[in-house]
């Protein structure tokens, strides 16, 4: 059967790859003393608090399971307005809005609103594989750009300015980022959505792992920076709510009604029990539960860079938010007699039983020198995974 071009541009997600070695090794130890240490996806370990999963309960009992508006509750709206004010500081009115199945539905209602055929979006090397193909998709370029250490691995001004071109329509960025946890300093963010003004672009800017940022320097929302500025976010990373599939997108007060025209034709509304549910993450019991959650993953941040650090498997730039670790395995391929990252990440799972990410899905400049884990586990399963390394890396 012949298949669209669109569908053949869009690359294999390779960490899927590894997922199923990882899955078919973990069958084959399953009943020794060293199962699989799943570090490899990145998915909180927390589900969603008590209070979010009686609403979904309550919400089915009552029979609120029919088709919401397709820019969805306007109580859940309302609720993210309400968020950024007292979480952020900013007036985000709830018009601006826009409930989605997901982020994935909030990126691709984006890009399919505002990108049209030979478009080119310019986005950062390493960056997340998905948020490419959402652009791909549209049939527009994503642009890779390389960034370094020293730019956070992350977008500059100077870098925007100096690639744009006469197919240039915006930016794509995330802060935090997947996969290097690291956020834009948001005096070079106002900066580079200055440039972005300039030419007539748009910046898109995914947030979907802001509420889990540890350091108050970086941790602002980069809506603070004008209307113009769209936000893709989700309930899935910060409220823990993966598989409830329910984002949202902000959007300037004039692309409300394509987003919502694109909605009813493409998805006619997000989950109505997730949506219920998701109005009990903004009740105080579910924000104080998050924000416990918060300072879990940042000390699990804080034990397992320095022990990642301490094996060699070097993490170049601390991150400040999410739960990542972009750590350059160039010392450990050479010590041990491996070519690269993807090498690197499969004998980690057959030697240590540490499933891992190599960076080949999120970028070309550095992919083969560095791994993704994720710190999403709990801390005694980093600890079991750091000791099993150890052992490894160290005999």
């Amino acid at each position: 059967m012949r298949t669209s071009q669109r569908a053949e541009r869009i690359a294999p997600f390779y960490v899927m790859e590894v997922a199923k070695a990882a899955l078919h090794k973990a069958r084959e130890v399953a009943h020794t003393d060293r199962p699989v240490v799943f570090l490899n996806i990145g998915e909180p370990d927390f589900t969603a608090p008590s209070r979010v999963q009686q609403a979904a309960q309550s919400a089915i009992s009552r029979g609120q399971t029919q088709y919401t508006a397709a820019l969805g509750l306007d109580a859940l709206r309302q609720a993210i307005s309400d968020w950024y004010t007292q979480r952020f500081g900013i007036q985000v009115p709830a018009s601006r809005i826009v409930v989605t199945a997901g982020a994935s539905a909030a990126l691709q209602l984006a890009c399919l609103a505002l990108i049209d055929r030979g478009d080119e979006i310019l986005m950062p090397d390493p960056s997340y594989p998905c948020n490419r193909h959402f652009v791909s998709a549209a049939e527009g370029t994503a642009v890779l750009l390389p960034t370094t250490a020293e730019d956070r691995f992350q977008l500059s001004a100077a870098q925007v300015a100096a690639a744009w071109g006469s197919h240039t329509r915006g930016v794509l960025l995330a802060s935090p980022s997947n996969p290097t946890g690291t956020s834009i300093d948001l005096g070079e963010l106002a900066r580079l959505v200055d440039v972005v003004r300039s030419h007539g672009g748009i910046t898109l800017i995914d947030e979907i792992y802001l509420g889990l940022s540890h350091d108050g320097a970086f941790g602002q929302s980069a809506l603070a920076l004008g209307d113009d500025v769209i936000s893709i976010n989700s309930f899935s990373k910060y409220f823990n709510m993966t598989g409830w599939r329910l984002g949202w997108l902000v959007v300037p007060e004039a692309l409300v009604p394509v987003i919502e025209r694109l909605t009813q034709n493409l998805f006619i509304c997000a989950s109505a029990v997730a949506q219920q549910a998701a109005l009990a993450c903004f009740e105080p019991e579910s924000l104080a539960e998050y924000e416990r959650r918060r300072t879990e993953f940042k000390a699990r941040r804080d034990y397992f860079i320095p022990a990642l650090n301490a094996l060699g498997l070097t993490v170049p730039v601390p991150p400040d938010g999410a739960f990542y670790a972009w750590a350059d395995c160039t010392a450990a391929c050479q010590k041990m007699g491996l070519k690269d990252s993807w090498d690197f990440a499969f004998a980690a799972l057959e030697h240590a039983h540490v499933a891992i990410t190599p960076g080949r899905d999120f970028g070309n400049d550095q992919a083969a020198r560095f791994v993704r884990f994720s710190t999403a586990n709990s801390m005694a399963e980093l600890q079991t995974a750091i000791a099993r390394l150890k052992t490894w890396l160290e005999p």
